[in-house]
């Protein structure tokens, strides 16, 4: 296991934040991690990162007890924050060699992974420029590389799209499935839904401080149980069109509209060939179906919606 958390605690005062934390990730994982404000996610982080020390409970990173001193265990974590932490007066280059020092690399190891990193965020043209003349985009994209000059075996990235260009945005999860293919374990946070779907193997929700759910995304819908739709738009509609489709299996319910029908079917029917086959005499306009969503297992589980606040 690359972390372990083991009843983690945490309180601000009489504010309980972390209340017995309990979750693993394993090496090579990218794990979304949601919570909307409140929720105890941040302080998580800050825990991770040895930023702020838990009042009990055990954190154990690449198997070792992990507590704010552990100063070999943080060289092999990297944090990629919301906020953009790079030095303005010095070049994408000069940016990268300053956060490889802070890790003690140094000499032609430090110019190697400067090149790789330089070409890996597609700023290798880009490397003797300040970037108070970058985008926002190009500032994210060198953001992430000085996070990843010393080869992090653990990447924490917090929010890393936030109020970018859709290219630049594009070339960062590109590149968040880039690491994760060759091994490197993330932990993601935003609150874009799709990001966290499309990329993440398993997603940690959590709110008032607990882990309230924990799986991939398919395994969440599945779960809670949530109604599959599908909607067809017909040539022509009849009563007895309405009462084939509801003896099609899984169908939970047929909602009409003149010749719009909505059916609900449960989770994993996997009814729609049967639908179509009881359908094709009617004069099939458009099919359309709707699958149960990540925003939908968050509003479900916590009855609020993903903000873009901190703590």
């Amino acid at each position: 296991m690359i972390t372990i958390f083991r009843d983690a605690v945490k309180r601000y005062g009489q504010n309980l934040v972390l209340d017995h934390v309990n979750f693993d990730i394993k090496k090579g994982e990218i794990i979304g991690l949601l919570g909307s404000n409140g929720a105890g996610k941040t302080t998580t982080i800050k825990a991770l990162m040895g930023l702020v020390p838990i009042d009990s409970g055990e954190i154990k990173l690449f198997d070792e007890e992990f507590s704010v001193n552990k100063n070999s265990i943080k060289r092999r974590i990297g944090m990629v924050p919301q906020e953009i932490v790079v030095f303005n007066d010095l070049t994408a280059r000069e940016n990268l060699n300053f956060f490889g020092q802070l890790y003690g690399i140094k000499g032609m190891e430090l110019k190697t992974r400067v090149d790789e990193v330089l070409n890996f965020i597609g700023l290798k043209e880009y490397e003797k420029v300040m970037p108070k003349k970058f985008s926002g985009g190009m500032k994210r994209r060198l953001n992430i590389g000085c996070a990843l000059v010393h080869k992090p075996e653990l990447l924490i990235m917090d929010e890393p799209t936030v109020g970018i260009d859709p290219q630049s945005r594009n070339h960062i999860l590109e590149a968040v499935r880039k690491l994760g293919n060759v091994g490197t374990t993330i932990i993601y946070t935003t609150h874009y839904m799709d990001e966290v779907q499309n990329l993440c193997s398993r997603v940690l929700i959590m709110d008032t401080g607990h882990i309230i759910a924990n799986g991939s995304v398919a395994d969440l819908t599945k779960r809670l149980n949530f109604e599959e739709k599908t909607h067809i738009v017909f040539k022509k509609s009849s009563s007895e069109l309405i009462q084939n489709l509801r003896n099609v299996s899984g169908i939970r319910d047929v909602l009409s509209t003149d010749n719009k029908v909505t059916l609900l079917s449960q989770t994993g029917a996997s009814n729609l060939e049967d639908i179509i086959k009881t359908s094709q005499n009617y004069g099939i306009i458009s099919i359309q179906s709707e699958t149960p969503t990540l925003e939908d297992v968050f509003l479900t589980l916590t009855g609020k919606t993903l903000r873009d606040e901190e703590e």
